[in-house]
Formats: structure tokens, sequence, C-alpha cells
């Protein structure tokens, strides 16, 4: 009997795959006699194709990224899907299940610009561009005077697009994703991943997340499959992080509750600390208004009773 074997689906970017390279290192430590194999797969987020129609309400550009992948899986060319876990609807396909996540990297969205400044110091009109809703929303209500427009493209066409418009005075990114691709923050400025001698010509400022509560999920890489394959959860479980896939759950949880009547930008992010897990969210509404914003905690073994528990002290219901 030869070796096993698993084919993960990933995109074709960078971070997507170096995600899935950390994937890849994981499942090798878990089970050094497997062979794992990456299949790389266009979806309708990647730069140069058409948006497709969008999945699911109160997520903005979710399932861009992740649809095509979940077909794959679906039709079985693939047994694992890895996923920026903030990229997933929160109602999942029936057929399929989140079986695992890695470790959470770190989960704040970081301010990068070109003159030197932070949020506070930037011009009156000074334009930042971003291709998050929630971001739009969060900097319009911390500095309603910016200009803001929009951004899409991988991480490095993101810091390209960011020199070439002399227009612009920054960008938000997510730090899960700089880090990921070996760029660090350091004093206040980003330094290039090994072997690229040259500092990047900006200031990041790492953003507050009272002010800016991140997406669902941000941060976490997701591995999904089909819930009718058990070689492949039971290979998955060996690289789960219990603690991360407890916050993870909750954080779905509450978006999911929210998916019926909630057309706006959202921030979730949940914290266990001891037996007990925190989640705090910040609702904006369609208007430009100050977001609600709530606070919940409960048993961190059942975390999707403690997002019924925020959404009920937000809606009272």
């Amino acid at each position: 009997m030869g070796a096993e074997r698993i084919i993960l689906g990933s995109r074709g970017s960078d971070l997507a795959l170096a995600q899935t390279r950390l994937v890849e290192q994981s499942l090798r430590r878990g089970w050094p006699e497997l062979e794992v194999r990456i299949e790389i797969i266009r979806t309708s987020g990647d730069e140069g194709t058409k948006p497709a129609v969008i999945v699911d309400r109160n997520a903005g550009r979710k399932g861009l990224f992740t649809r095509e992948i979940e077909k794959e899986l679906i039709v079985r060319r693939i047994d694992l899907a890895v996923h920026s876990a903030k990229d997933l609807p929160s109602q999942s396909e029936e057929e399929l299940q989140i079986a695992g996540v890695l470790p959470r990297a770190k989960t704040e969205d970081v301010l990068i610009t070109k003159n030197g400044v932070g949020l506070t110091s930037l011009g009156t009109g000074a334009t930042i561009a971003t291709g998050s809703i929630r971001r739009q929303r969060q900097l319009a209500w911390q500095r309603p005077d910016l200009q803001i427009v929009g951004l899409r493209g991988n991480v490095p066409t993101r810091l390209r697009k960011l020199r070439e418009n002399e227009s612009w005075s920054g960008i938000i990114l997510a730090r899960a994703g700089l880090e990921r691709l070996g760029i660090e923050i350091a004093e206040q400025a980003l330094r290039p991943p090994t072997g690229q001698a040259e500092w990047l010509p900006y200031k990041a400022e790492i953003l507050s997340q009272d002010d800016f509560v991140p997406a669902g999920g941000q941060g976490i890489i997701a591995l999904q499959v089909r819930r009718d394959d058990r070689r492949a959860q039971r290979l998955v479980a060996a690289v789960d992080d219990r603690v991360t896939h407890l916050c993870l759950r909750a954080e779905r949880e509450f978006l999911r509750l929210l998916h019926g009547d909630c057309d706006s930008p959202v921030g979730v992010r949940a914290r266990i600390e001891d037996a007990e897990l925190t989640l705090c969210a910040q609702v904006f509404a369609t208007d430009k208004s100050a977001p609600h914003v709530g606070t919940a905690a409960g048993p961190r073994e059942d975390p999707e009773r403690v997002a019924v528990k925020l959404v009920e002290q937000l809606y009272g219901r």
C-alpha cells in the first residue's frame, strides 16, 4: 500500500500560497508519511476577473474568493480547501464543513501611509483606499472628512497601487496578511521580507481594535472538507487549534444570526481566557451614524450560545 496523500485547493496569490504552505507544514508534522499536493484554483475575486454576484449580504464581497474552491471540493477534485476564514460566507455549503483551523495570527488592521503620519494626523480630505466595506465605514466614522476609495488586488499589488497613485495618502491592510508574507511591522515602518535590502518607504500604524473591530475570522486559516470525508477529517483533526476554532465558531454564528436582516458592515472578535469566551461586535447601520457595539461572555465550550447572547443584547431578541 502506498503512502497516504491529500490534495489541497488554494488560490494562487502569494498570500494564499503562503497560507497553504503553512497548512502543508502542519499536516506533515502531524502525519510525517503524508503526501501533500497543492492545486491552484482561480476565483472570482482574483485580480483580472469579473466580480461575481455577492452571496452574503452582510459580508460585502465574501464568497468571491472561496466559491470556486468549494466547487472543486464538492466534486472531489481536491480533498481540502484552504481559506482565509474571513472570506467565507457565514452560511456554509450543506455538503461542507470547517474541520479545523491553524492558530490565529494577529487580528489588527494596519494603516499604511506614504507621508509618515497616522490616522489622527492625516490632512483634511486625504484619500485612503480599502477594499473592505467594514473598513470604509469604520474610517468614515472615525474621520468623516477623509476621501475613501476602493481597492482590489493581492498585498503586493495594493502596495504598488499606493506607490503609483499620487493622490492617495494611504491604504489599510490586515496585519496577518503582511506578516505571513514576511513583511514585518517594525518601529512603525514596514520591513521587507528576508533577502530584500530596502525598507518599504511607508509608515505603518496598527489600528485600535476597539475602533476597528476586525472581520469575523480575520487572521484565521480555515481547513474545509466534505462532511462525508472521514479520512480528511481525521487528518485535519491532528492540526486543529481548539481555542482558535472555538473563537471562529462564535464569530461565524454571530454573522449567521445577522444574515437575515442585516445589510450592514460588521466587525466581530472573540477571545478566550481560561474557561470563558468573550465576544465583542461593532455593527454599522445603513446610514452614517455611529455603530451599535456590544460584548457578551459565556462558557468557551458553547460559543454559539455566546453569539446568541450578543445578538439579544444588541437587538433585544
